[in-house]
């Protein structure tokens, strides 16, 4: 059985900020802490030399995926369309802290972001992501399409229904809380926004990705 590799948590934004070398250490920091920025590294000085910078030159870092398709799918697939937005979400455990946002594709400027909530699942953030996204540009009478690396969120979406299957408790309560409202929104809104799944083998991680894979 491999040994877990161990990783290191820089804490830009917190209870305290610092370099954190267990993950309960970083969680202590950033728990209730609304707004929290952190990310986690595969060595100690990698992360301390990341705290003198800023969090937002640490996300959303495009690791390449091309090699694994052939010169025709990548030409099939093209080029992203960055009269666009990307919205992802980041969940540490499953349940566990989670929060999302959504950025502009091309500039990777964050647009809306929500969370840290003490208590969800990557795909509820996905789909809570989605939704906000769909309210941001009908409420800004954009044209632009949206990208989202999460077939589960498109498909509860187009169902106007949320499948997660974490039970609801006061710990998850303000997740659920907005898991119905988005719910609400999309039974009541009409919208033309184009829902596109962003293609990561070809064109890498989602710009909107939080970078904590």
């Amino acid at each position: 059985m491999s040994k877990k590799k161990k990783k290191y948590y820089t804490v830009w934004k917190g209870h305290h900020a610092g370099v954190f070398e267990s993950w309960n250490d970083c969680k202590a920091q950033i728990k209730n802490f609304e707004g929290a920025q952190y990310k986690s590294f595969e060595t100690f000085d990698t992360a301390k030399e990341a705290l003198k910078g800023n969090y937002f030159d640490y996300i959303g870092k495009n690791k390449s995926f091309a090699g694994e398709l052939t010169k025709e799918q990548l030409k099939k697939i093209g080029k992203p369309n960055f009269n666009s937005i990307a919205v992802d979400a980041a969940s540490s455990g499953n349940p566990g802290i989670m929060e999302y946002r959504g950025v502009d594709t091309k500039t990777k400027k964050q647009l809306f972001i929500q969370g840290p909530f003490a208590q969800g699942t990557n795909n509820l953030g996905e789909f809570l992501a989605l939704v906000h996204g769909l309210g941001f540009l009908k409420k800004h009478n954009s044209d632009r399409i949206l990208y989202t690396d999460s077939r589960t969120a498109m498909s509860w979406v187009r169902k106007k229904h949320c499948n997660s299957k974490l039970e609801r408790s006061t710990k998850n309560k303000p997740v659920y809380d907005l898991v119905d409202r988005a719910v609400q929104w999309l039974k009541e809104n009409e919208y033309k926004t184009t829902i596109v799944k962003w293609e990561t083998k070809a064109w890498g991680e989602i710009p909107a990705d939080f970078g904590r894979k």
